[in-house]
């Protein structure tokens, strides 16, 4: 195992670094499957279903909401009687509900810049 790659290449062809998270890894074999993955999944097709690359994680600035399959009851814990429903417009208000609940307990940082105040820059927006 290395600790990292040798400065003078990253120099030398101009390379430009990435991070994936602040976290230690073993090796780069998983950060480069990762990086991998991200890009792939953008060529059309790859995903199988065109909206599933729009309805992910992040892509409203919060985690996403919770899943449910079946049974309809797992352990006594049973899927939120909303979701059976049939109502779109009231499963995609628990959805985000859900989601923005989510995000406030696990990641509040992503909150910031949906809560900041909007000025003229609109790569701020999201």
């Amino acid at each position: 195992r290395f600790e990292g790659v040798d400065e003078r290449i990253i120099d030398a062809r101009g390379l430009e670094e990435m991070s994936i998270g602040d976290f230690v890894l073993s090796g780069g074999e998983i950060a480069a499957l990762a990086l991998i993955d991200a890009c792939v999944r953008l060529i059309p097709g790859v995903m199988g279903e065109e909206a599933s690359g729009v309805e992910e994680s992040f892509e409203a600035g919060l985690l996403e909401y919770p899943h449910y399959t079946r049974p309809r009851d797992f352990e006594g814990r049973a899927i939120p009687e909303i979701l059976l429903s049939g109502d779109h417009a009231r499963i995609a208000k628990w959805r985000h509900e859900q989601a923005l609940a989510l995000t406030r307990a696990r990641r509040p940082d992503l909150l910031a810049p949906l809560l900041a105040p909007q000025t003229g820059d609109a790569s701020r927006r999201r």
